[in-house]
């Protein structure tokens, strides 16, 4: 099978791999509930699903943290290159110039 009938395969099975995932995050956080550490180094390693819940938060935060810096770095304004650039194309700039 080649690798793009493989993906597209997995693309058509899209929200059943989405849902098998889910399950098995959410058998892994009870695992760690109902299973007690052997060894706790800190008192929050002995939290069930503290270490889901921290990599959930952790992951939330830099994806804001990310968006933000989008936000205040990158992203302009409608109008910010002005309306006389707005209806030029590019081969029209360059036989003006010629």
């Amino acid at each position: 099978m080649k690798l793009g009938d493989w993906l597209e395969a997995l693309v058509r099975r899209g929200r059943l791999l989405s849902l098998i995932t889910l399950a098995l995050m959410a058998g892994l956080v009870l695992a760690d509930i109902v299973i007690p550490p052997d060894y706790v180094r800190f008192p929050w390693d002995g939290i069930g699903g503290f270490a889901a819940l921290l990599g959930f938060v952790g992951c939330a935060f830099f994806i804001a943290l990310a968006k933000g810096l989008g936000v205040l770095l990158v992203y302009r304004p409608e109008e910010y290159y002005g309306e006389e650039h707005e209806h030029e194309t590019p081969s029209a700039d360059r036989s003006s110039h010629d």
